[in-house]
């Protein structure tokens, strides 16, 4: 699903840090915990600091008056979509549609689906970090990616960039490359959605011609990458993406399959909770829409964009005689499915990024030893 970052860091156990494929590894500098967050930061660099490398980011700097405007731009564009979508409300019809959930379940529920997402989410984006940046364990980063959780409550992409960090870092690989890692996992996730949007358009009534648009513009972006125009492999952005090739999406489309099944499921049934009964044809068609869109860098969490979304594509499908009730029931449905989603995410989050990944920083000195006495031939060659 869709920055600025808290960057975190550290060291996954049992892996070296491997050399850059187009080139020497890059410097990373010493890591640092801190006492009253929790989390990583790098140490900061000497004044007379050399300016960064081909492939590397700049430091920085503070933001200013705009900058930090910007920032809180999503979260007022989220209180004024819930404050719409609210305004709307007979609150006693949204009373009667919470009353009728039996909460208990319906938190349980969520804390299942949060755990069944991180396991699918980890298996399918370790194998692509494991074939691009360094043999990155299950359980480690599944770790890891519990712990993104805190900064993905900002934004889904927020999470992914916080990862992006970390992996460069602990495995001293140019942060080019480990983000054009991460483009390969995207690239995967938008993949399974063009296959489920092919799929949906023609069982709900639609042409064939728009399941076609979709499935070409995939092929167009395999064909690109059979090509691989010399200008564009070569950039280290771009490098993972034709590193792992026509093969390696395929695979990574593959093993993407279970997550977007889960997401698909954790999107789906919540509203049968509050009597909106979506038949599965109408989910294939409308649920995906809510993934995408809830993932987009414009509110945290997708508060708003979920609620007014949802109001628009799914009334039809609600329980109640008047329309106030129908969209009683589907702004119960986001507001309680999205608050306890970040209950959820915030409590496993927090956890593992105070208790756990510290004790995975500890083991960076053990894994730059072993960086250190691996022969040079250990390092990966060229592409």
């Amino acid at each position: 699903m869709a920055c600025g970052l808290e960057a975190g860091g550290g060291a996954l156990p049992g892996a070296a840090p491997l050399g850059h494929p187009g080139g020497d590894s890059a410097t990373v500098p010493p890591l640092r915990s801190s006492t009253h967050t929790g989390t990583f930061a790098a140490a900061p660099p000497p004044r007379d600091a050399p300016p960064p490398r081909d492939g590397e980011l700049p430091e920085r700097r503070a933001p200013g008056l705009w900058g930090r405007a910007r920032r809180a731009l999503p979260f007022a564009l989220a209180v004024a979509l819930v404050a719409f979508v609210l305004g709307r409300l007979d609150f006693d019809a949204f009373r009667a549609a919470l009353a009728r959930v039996d909460a208990p379940l319906f938190g349980a529920f969520a804390a299942l689906f949060i755990l069944a997402l991180l396991g699918a989410d980890t298996f399918a984006t370790v194998l692509v970090y494991r074939r691009l940046i360094a043999p990155v364990a299950f359980r480690d980063f599944f770790v890891l990616r519990g712990a993104s959780y805190l900064p993905s409550l900002l934004n889904h992409h927020v999470g992914q960039a916080f990862i992006t960090v970390f992996l460069a870092r602990a495995h001293a690989v140019p942060l080019a490359r480990a983000a054009g890692a991460t483009l390969v996992v995207y690239a995967s996730w938008l993949g399974c959605l063009l296959l489920l949007g092919a799929v949906a358009v023609p069982a709900n009534g639609g042409p064939l011609a728009g399941s076609a648009l979709l499935l070409g513009a995939g092929v167009l972006y395999l064909a690109l990458l059979a090509l691989r125009p010399a200008r564009l492999a070569r950039t280290k952005l771009l490098a993972p993406l034709f590193e792992a090739g026509v093969r390696g999406h395929l695979i990574a489309l593959a093993a993407r399959m279970p997550h977007l099944l889960v997401l698909f499921a954790g999107t789906w049934l919540p509203f049968w909770f509050f009597g909106v009964r979506i038949p599965l044809g109408a989910a294939l068609t409308y649920i995906p829409i809510l993934m995408v869109v809830v993932t987009l860098p414009l509110t945290p969490q997708g508060f708003g964009t979920r609620d007014v979304l949802a109001a628009a594509l799914l009334e039809g499908f609600a329980a109640g005689v008047t329309r106030e009730e129908r969209l009683a029931a589907i702004a119960a449905t986001t507001t309680t499915w999205a608050v306890a989603l970040t209950l959820v995410e915030a409590a496993l989050g927090l956890v593992l990024l105070r208790g756990v990944l510290p004790h995975m920083e500890a083991k960076v000195p053990t894994a730059a030893a072993r960086a250190g006495a691996a022969p040079t031939g250990a390092q990966r060659e060229p592409a």
